[in-house]
């Protein structure tokens, strides 16, 4: 295992869109335990593998208590199943440190993923998985967490990154 470096915003490497994994093999075995390590030596809760600048549909997640539960998403997607029920949660990001903004997103979802091998699955999470699960493809995306802020709030974090 090896720790990797985080991209930080406003990188424009962030803002590229990942590639599907077509290949489940000992390199993305490799990608997926460094990580981890990477999520949990940052203090994070969930990281993107293009917020390690790599851009493929990868994303890791551990959201229990004793930071023993890890998570893995190869190619995750989801579907909003009712937009008008919603979870405000104060959210940080490993790419935006020393930021904590409150982020309004659907708590209804459904959710197809595969596992480290390819095989697939199929989910509706809620709660905090949901949030974090939407925030991390959300990177995969090219999207960052300060898109949901308001012009103002945005620029006073890109400035302050800036310096």
């Amino acid at each position: 295992m090896a720790k990797l470096r985080i991209l930080t915003f406003p990188d424009p490497r962030l803002r590229k869109v990942a590639s599907p994994v077509t290949k489940f093999d000992k390199s993305l075995e490799k990608l997926v335990s460094d990580m981890l390590q990477t999520m949990y030596e940052g203090g994070g809760i969930g990281l993107a593998a293009s917020q390690v600048n790599v851009h493929k549909r990868v994303i890791v997640i551990d959201i229990s208590e004793d930071k023993g539960d890890p998570m893995i998403f190869i190619n995750p997607e989801f579907k909003i199943l009712n937009d008008k029920s919603l979870l405000s949660c104060k959210e940080g990001c490993l790419s935006v440190p020393g930021i904590e903004e409150e982020i309004t997103r659907p708590d209804n979802i459904y959710l197809t993923w595969q596992d480290i091998h390819g095989n697939i699955y199929e989910e509706t999470p809620s709660g905090l998985l949901t949030v974090c699960i939407q925030h991390e493809i959300d990177h995969l995306e090219g999207k960052l967490m300060v898109d949901y802020l308001s012009p103002l709030k945005r620029d006073r974090i890109r400035k302050k990154a800036n310096k």
